[in-house]
């Protein structure tokens, strides 16, 4: 991608963006995106198929860097999982007028399934670290429901908690002994 095209792509973000901030998802139209990017129709087109498109490309771009490397790696100390929370927590924090707005839309669960892939990768590595008698494939499903749970319940409530206090309930829910 040329410099001319990250532009572009980087403007209809911000401008996406700055929609959701103050508009539900699914009452914003094409139409506003490319009025407030600036950019003409074939252009936004020319990049995304869809307003949903739209919505995967960002989703992706945050899941990206949240979900880097380093937090997808096993510590074997067992006290990895609840900061690597806590760190995705803070970069939800950081897109808070986005991860609100999407999540009080129609779109929450293309959202949340996004999100869900990437939680999934991260809890099976973690999965013998707790001392309990299911099987591993429920374990997984409860843990990545349960904290995809934990994120809508903080959103709704403006993410007013630190991500450090709302991963540190999770984790105290999620103990066993």
């Amino acid at each position: 991608m040329d410099r001319r095209q990250r532009k572009t792509r980087e403007a209809i973000f911000k401008a996406f963006s700055e929609l959701l901030e103050s508009n539900k998802y699914e009452h914003i139209t094409v139409q506003d995106i490319i009025d407030k990017a600036n950019i003409g129709r074939s252009t936004f087109y020319a990049h995304f198929e869809t307003k949903d498109m739209l919505l995967k490309e960002m989703c992706d771009d945050i899941f990206e860097h949240i979900f880097d490397d380093e937090l997808c790696e096993y510590n074997e100390d067992g006290t990895g999982l609840q900061p690597k929370l806590a760190h995705i927590l803070w970069h939800l924090n950081e897109f808070k007028s986005n991860v609100c707005g999407i999540l009080a839309s129609q779109s929450r669960e293309l959202f949340l399934g996004y999100l869900q892939q990437n939680l999934t990768v991260l809890f099976r590595m973690y999965l013998n670290d707790f001392k309990t008698k299911v099987p591993e494939d429920f374990l997984l499903i409860y843990l990545v429901g349960s904290f995809s749970q934990t994120i809508i319940w903080w959103a709704e409530n403006k993410m007013n908690l630190a991500p450090e206090t709302i991963a540190e309930y999770y984790m105290k829910v999620v103990e066993t002994h």
